[in-house]
């Protein structure tokens, strides 16, 4: 009952990457009305300068002084409050927590905090599909074994997961299938470029 429902799970999750995959080539295919030009390409590099110098320029504290009051400045970034958050606390050393007039022991009175944000690089793990046979123990005329989990490209490395990756940073983040060979590559997975090629072919006759 596990196997199956597991085997049922892992065709959902492929008709869905599946989908993604589709939509992303639809994308990438799909004729544009307008091009961008050298100048165009030119003009975007200069406002993200003028914009890195405008933010190291000012404060961090999102706050402008003005004649009487403060008033608070838009924040260059927002956080959603959804983002699980984790709390490292930073303390005082204990022969700290006395006054140094009197000698009595200090009281938190609360904290100053200040948040940021960490990027965890993508896991990567191999699954080893383990088809357990069985045979009679009387007979060598019946050997039974566990049915292959269905998989977008039969007999490949490659999972749906693994594909719709490269789909994803190739099509949609315009990242060329050499520079993610580099960059499995720094890992220590070899991934050839052409292999991800075939891939992303077969992909493309897969939506079709």
């Amino acid at each position: 009952m596990e196997l199956e429902q597991e085997n049922q799970l892992l065709r959902e999750q492929v008709a869905i990457l599946n989908e993604q995959i589709k939509h992303l080539l639809n994308k990438r295919y799909t004729p544009s009305s307008e091009k961008t030009s050298p100048q165009q390409l030119g003009l975007f590099n200069e406002a993200e300068e003028a914009v890195a110098e405008e933010a190291c320029a000012e404060s961090e504290n999102n706050e402008t002084v003005v004649k009487g009051h403060t008033r608070q400045r838009k924040p260059r970034v927002t956080i959603p409050e959804a983002l699980p958050r984790v709390e490292v606390i930073h303390d005082i050393p204990e022969a700290d927590k006395h006054c140094p007039n009197d000698g009595t022991a200090l009281k938190q009175i609360g904290s100053e905090d200040h948040e940021q944000i960490e990027i965890i690089p993508a896991k990567i793990k191999i699954v080893r599909h383990k088809r357990l046979k069985y045979a009679c123990p009387c007979c060598d005329n019946h050997i039974v074994t566990a049915k292959k989990p269905e998989q977008p490209i039969e007999k490949s490395i490659a999972s749906a997961s693994l594909l719709a990756y490269v789909a994803t940073q190739k099509y949609a983040d315009a990242l060329p299938l050499y520079r993610q060979s580099e960059m499995f590559k720094r890992i220590g997975i070899g991934l050839d470029r052409t292999n991800m090629a075939n891939w992303m072919v077969k992909c493309g006759t897969l939506v079709q």
